[in-house]
């Protein structure tokens, strides 16, 4: 087995760097740290929110990918509900959205749940998953060189695109933006697609 490498990316501070020049990208994020994180920069109406549905971001961003081609789409979600989700992965990339990016915050615990290890705590390797099934563009980050190399991937590059954040597990600030799922669905929906 390969040395560990050192974790010290500090997770809010990862996605303030994805976020700060984010122009009219659409952001699906996962529950808990992810939404917070992300509202915690901005509460964004581009931003829909997923309070509840373990599991389901990245095929969240899939369909929303698919209904956009012409807007960027990136997928912001922890481990643990990346792992619940992991099959979605397989679907993302036989449908090939060219739009569509997946950062994933990889504290190697379960956040929402006690900060129990998840697998990728003991060496499971989440952007060799995405790779094994068929996305093109996979990474690893652990520290800020690799973070500034990664974030135009999320933005520029042809998707499906799957990036690993190593963050720290840290606690943070809780920052929450609107919890009323119809009240999220309406605002995105409007700024996306106007008033019906």
């Amino acid at each position: 087995m390969a040395a560990r490498r050192k974790i010290t990316l500090d997770r809010r501070k990862v996605v303030a760097n994805i976020l700060k020049d984010r122009g009219d990208l659409l952001l699906v994020t996962g529950l808990g740290a992810p939404t917070w994180d992300a509202a915690s920069v901005e509460d964004n109406p581009n931003n829909f929110y997923l309070w509840g549905g373990m599991g389901g971001a990245v095929l969240t961003g899939l369909g929303l990918a698919l209904a956009q081609p012409q807007r960027r789409v990136l997928v912001l979600t922890g481990d643990g509900e990346m792992l619940m989700g992991v099959g979605g992965l397989a679907t993302v990339a036989v449908q090939k959205p060219s739009n569509l990016a997946i950062g994933i915050l990889d504290n190697q615990r379960y956040g929402e749940t006690g900060m129990q290890e998840t697998h990728t705590e003991h060496g499971v390797d989440l952007a060799a998953m995405a790779s094994g099934a068929g996305f093109q563009t996979t990474s690893t980050v652990y520290n800020a060189a690799e973070l500034k190399t990664a974030i135009p991937m999320l933005y520029n590059t042809p998707g499906p695109v799957f990036v690993d954040v190593k963050v720290t597990a840290e606690d943070q600030p809780m920052i929450l933006p609107p919890r009323d799922g119809p009240t999220l669905k309406h605002r995105f929906r409007e700024n996306l697609l106007g008033s019906i």
